[in-house]
């Protein structure tokens, strides 16, 4: 079974949500026979990427709230990390362009490194008092050697631009076209969907209900034919 996962590094729900839906997944009877993909989603697409603000800036201005609203939210949003046992610094954050991330991802999961690389990701961003958004590209090529990537690798798809970008458009075309407004948006199997950073115990429905909705295969007809198996191929005796 696979799970997707549209996700973007910025959103603080996508972190406690990874955490929530883990848990479920740890205890699921099938978690072994469970591929996750996580798929791209930026909450800010059209932000250049040396814009960087203050998290508090951008709450206050794109959603019109007090600068003590916006900080209610983020002790709110610690609060439900670290209740995850995720930490989270609710003061002096920043906000900025997530694209490059997106597309060191697509390369990461080319590697078999990219839930590492997202895990890593939504710590420094979120946890750490170091910026992923204002050091350049050596930050995140640091953060993807953490991962386990190679850095020359990793900076060479840093620096061109176009590395990886249909990818990213592409997963983004894709969500709107599930009709994903928001996100962590979870797709079961391509049948299932979760919206939201959910409780744990509503993954684990989930994932039991996109299990057992699995279609076995139907045979198109019945009777003898050629085939190989564990034992070898049949040979024809004219």
């Amino acid at each position: 079974m696979r799970v997707e996962i549209w996700s973007d590094i910025a959103c603080p729900w996508c972190y406690v949500g990874k955490a929530r839906f883990e848990k479920a997944l740890a205890a699921f009877p099938h978690r072994d026979d469970v591929e996750v993909v996580h798929r791209s989603f930026e909450l800010d697409p059209g932000r250049a990427k040396g814009d960087v603000q203050p998290v508090i800036t951008m709450l206050t201005r794109k959603y019109g709230m007090s600068e003590a609203q916006a900080q209610a939210g983020e002790d709110n949003l610690g609060a439900q990390a670290a209740a995850e046992g995720l930490d989270y610094r609710t003061r002096d954050r920043d906000h900025g362009s997530t694209f490059d991330m997106h597309r060191l991802l697509h390369f990461a999961r080319e590697q078999g490194r990219q839930d590492a690389l997202i895990q890593i990701l939504y710590r420094a961003n979120f946890a750490e008092e170091r910026s992923v958004f204002t050091e350049g590209d050596e930050r995140l090529v640091e953060l993807a050697v953490e991962a386990g990537l190679d850095a020359e690798a990793a900076r060479e798809v840093l620096s061109d631009p176009s590395r990886y970008s249909e990818e990213v458009r592409a997963d983004e075309r894709e969500a709107a076209q599930l009709g994903a407004t928001g996100v962590p948006f979870f797709v079961l199997d391509r049948a299932y969907g979760v919206s939201g950073a959910q409780p744990a115990e509503v993954f684990t429905r989930a994932l039991t209900q996109a299990w057992g909705g699995r279609s076995p295969l139907k045979p198109v007809e019945q009777g003898d034919a050629e085939a190989c198996g564990p034992d070898g191929c049949a040979v024809p005796q004219h």
